[in-house]
């Protein structure tokens, strides 16, 4: 459990549980602080992939088949004792969506909730497109490579961590690849509300098959920002506020 799942503050009280799912070639040092922010209500756990962090020594999953399977068997006793919910951010929302699709099909379990960020709906033209993109070469310039696969962000000056970034993004990428998904007219997976984030600089996305996952509602919200809008402290702020008024009025 601790391998998987960063949890900064446990809330043994709490009603919901919102698990997040960082994005290509991230860790669990932003979405799990967000454990501080919530109120005693909602527990947040982040989950921690393979290859970074404190499983740094571990190997790169293979495949997305092999993330989900862990995540399911390691949290299942969590997920089946109190209702909860997911977030998840570019890579985050595909890991999160393919978590939701099997405890829908392997146990009947399924999120009160799925808040989706900076992704492609999977049923989507969009998504496809990017799913056939060969990736980068491996030896190509190192800023350029990360901006195709992850979006505009900063590295650090440090040659040897932005090394490890960017094979991870590399690898996060392989795993999105390998995540396959088709949609009939009669296959609506879901029942629970969803709603779409974005950053309003960001690249666009295929977003409104999102809401075609799921038999409930859905919406969708523009926040001011790029593809990491969700690290700005408004931005954040937004979020909490508007994902604990959710969890809650969906009657947990």
């Amino acid at each position: 459990m601790e391998k998987l799942v960063a949890c900064v503050q446990k809330k043994p009280g709490a009603i919901c549980r919102l698990i997040c799912f960082p994005w290509a070639g991230g860790g669990t040092s932003q979405l799990a602080q967000w454990g501080r922010f919530f109120n005693n209500s909602i527990e947040v756990f982040c989950i921690r992939l393979p290859g970074r962090e404190t499983r740094l020594e571990e190997p790169f999953a293979k495949d997305m088949r092999s993330v989900v399977n862990e995540i399911t068997s390691v949290l299942l006793k969590e997920l089946k004792e109190k209702p909860f919910a997911f977030f998840g951010h570019g890579l985050g929302s595909y890991m999160s969506f393919a978590v939701a699709l099997q405890l829908k099909e392997k146990y009947g379990l399924e999120p009160v909730y799925l808040f989706m960020s900076a992704a492609h709906a999977p049923n989507s033209a969009g998504y496809l497109a990017v799913k056939s993109t060969a990736l980068p070469d491996r030896n190509s310039e190192p800023l350029k490579f990360a901006e195709v696969l992850a979006g505009n962000f900063e590295l650090p000056h440090d040659e040897d961590i932005w090394r490890t970034m960017v094979l991870a993004v590399r690898e996060d990428v392989r795993l999105f690849q390998t995540l396959s998904f088709e949609k009939t007219e009669i296959n609506i997976p879901f029942s629970c509300d969803i709603t779409y984030f974005c950053g309003s600089d960001d690249k666009p996305y295929d977003a409104k098959g999102w809401g075609e996952l799921t038999s409930g509602d859905s919406s969708f919200y523009e926040l001011p920002g790029d593809h990491f809008y969700l690290l700005k402290p408004s931005n954040e702020s937004f979020l909490i506020k508007y994902i604990t008024n959710s969890i809650e009025n969906a009657g947990v």
